[in-house]
């Protein structure tokens, strides 16, 4: 499962960086590779300045050896080896009329000291995030969420949804990071779920991610925006940068198993604002979009 699991990765990253490649019509990604020395490395693409996305990062990581103790502690296991691999991606475009997209799907094992498996799960997720509201842009990126799930069983959309609210969500502002999509994770083998049925789903997720957010990027990107939209852009990135670096469980397993930090923190806009005690205007765009991460609606 897990060299499967791997090629499959590998492949998505390919398709999804020629595609946004295209959307961007100028910048390229460039490309690292890095390597881990407990063991495990991955391949690192990133893209920045170009004429549609200011900076994004579309990342695999394939990681294994003992469970450092901070994780261990984490899980609740004792001495054990793990294996983990992924794919990981933000991208920030540079209009604030086209949303932050982020996205992610894993897959992870643990072994006891004979190397056998003694726990297994999949893992992942994709979540879109607004600067200027447009209602059938979350109506469209849900629903192809739901399309994906409805695929394997009708129960999943409302369930990951849920979860996603509640996942991204900065407690220490009382909001949504965005508008949501998918969430899921510990998705293990059950009398009714094979790893395979859960191999089946993930990747149909991961499949659908540019049928979800190519589509917006070619409606939005043209728009024209004013400097004082581009400076709300960089105050609500900075709620983007303060839920990756307090709430989110990836960035803390990426730094606490030794993981490439160039690669953990490409999630980090270039340019971001922190005003003091800022509040939209009354009745403004602005406002509209903080209505609603205050209280997150159903979109499908």
């Amino acid at each position: 499962m897990k060299d499967k699991f791997y090629q499959y990765i590998q492949q998505l990253q390919d398709t999804i960086t020629s595609k946004l490649e295209e959307l961007d019509g100028t910048a390229k990604f460039q490309q690292d590779f890095w390597e881990r020395e407990e063991g495990g490395g991955g391949r690192t693409r990133v893209i920045e300045n170009g004429s549609v996305f200011e900076k994004g990062g579309v990342n695999i990581s394939k990681v294994h050896g003992p469970l450092p103790k901070s994780m261990q502690n984490y899980f609740g296991v004792e001495d054990v080896d793990f294996f983990a691999c992924g794919l990981s991606l933000v991208i920030h475009p540079k209009s604030p009329m086209v949303p932050t997209v982020h996205a992610n799907w894993r897959y992870f094992e643990m072994y006891d000291k004979e190397g056998n498996i003694v726990d297994q799960w999949f893992g992942g997720g994709q979540d879109l995030t607004p600067y200027y509201l447009f209602d059938e842009d979350a109506t469209h990126f849900h629903a192809v969420c739901k399309k994906a799930c409805d695929t394997h069983n009708p129960a999943f959309y409302p369930v990951y949804k849920k979860k996603c609210d509640e996942y991204f969500w900065n407690a220490h502002r009382n909001e949504a990071r965005g508008v949501g999509g998918l969430f899921f994770d510990y998705c293990k083998a059950t009398k009714e779920t094979s790893m395979e049925d859960w191999y089946n789903f993930v990747t149909e997720v991961g499949n659908s991610f540019l049928d979800a957010y190519a589509p917006i990027v070619e409606k939005r990107k043209g728009l024209p925006y004013s400097q004082e939209q581009r400076d709300w852009q960089e105050i609500r990135r900075g709620r983007y940068v303060e839920f990756n670096l307090v709430h989110d469980k990836g960035t803390l397993f990426g730094l606490k198993t030794n993981g490439r930090i160039e690669s953990i923190l490409m999630s980090l806009p270039p340019h971001v604002q922190w005003r003091y005690d800022h509040h939209p205007e009354k009745g403004s765009e602005e406002e509209k979009l903080i209505t609603v991460l205050q209280s997150p609606k159903n979109w499908v």
